[in-house]
């Protein structure tokens, strides 16, 4: 991670910090818009902006406002209407806000440091006419900003233990519950006897018996010559 122009303890619970690397506006006007809402609170800080990137009220300038009208405004000081500025800034702080909520901070929170430097520069020459050079600056914005927790820690709760007892009384009364599926299990079905072939030849047998009356033998040698008694 780069390093910030302001010292302070990253590992702090209470600090939240951003960065907006190549701002494309001037950092000289975002150097005084900066300065503007240093040591503020962030509610008040987002509110001035909102109506500095309107062009509603004018920025002070207590640097680079070499011939730089006076404002009405301003109690007759130097000032401008920087939009573009002041836009960038307004971004940078919402950006910070976010990773405070993030971290757990209340919204009451304050800038303890901010500032906007040159970045780098690109080299832009006319592309017909009389070539001249004009330079295409960017520019950072850092800021550092602190508050109180909105919520304590949580602190962990751990489960209380069951008692053995209740866990025995539980395991006895499952065991003397009566299965329902042994017990249909252990439901004995009915008994089929299935015969033999002996037997069932021996039921004919005695069905014969009992229906068809016994008969007398007759000889046939006695029925031809009409001597047998009917």
């Amino acid at each position: 991670m780069q390093a910030y122009s302001y010292i302070f303890d990253k590992e702090k619970d209470n600090v939240a910090f951003a960065r907006a690397e190549g701002v494309d506006a001037s950092y000289k006007d975002l150097s005084q818009v900066c300065g503007r809402v240093r040591g503020k609170k962030i509610a008040w800080a987002l509110t001035f902006l909102e109506k500095a990137s309107k062009g509603d009220i004018p920025i002070l300038f207590k640097k680079f406002n070499t011939n730089l009208g006076h404002r009405r405004e301003l109690g007759g000081s130097k000032g401008r209407y920087p939009k573009k500025a002041a836009l960038a800034v307004l971004k940078a702080i919402k950006s910070v806000a976010a990773n405070a909520r993030v971290k757990g901070l209340s919204d009451d929170l304050t800038i303890v440091h901010i500032l906007a430097n040159k970045k780098a520069t690109f080299p832009r020459m006319q592309a017909k006419g009389k070539r001249f050079r004009a330079d295409y600056e960017t520019a950072r914005i850092e800021i550092v900003v602190t508050g109180q927790h909105s919520v304590e820690k949580k602190v962990e709760v751990t489960a209380p233990q069951k008692k053995q007892e209740a866990v025995n009384a539980k395991t006895e009364a499952l065991s003397s519950k009566p299965d329902v599926g042994a017990q249909k299990n252990e439901e004995k079905k009915p008994e089929t006897h299935h015969e033999t072939k002996t037997e069932v030849k021996q039921e004919k047998d005695h069905f014969k018996k009992e229906i068809h009356h016994e008969t007398k033998k007759v000889d046939l040698s006695k029925l031809r010559k009409g001597e047998a008694k009917k």
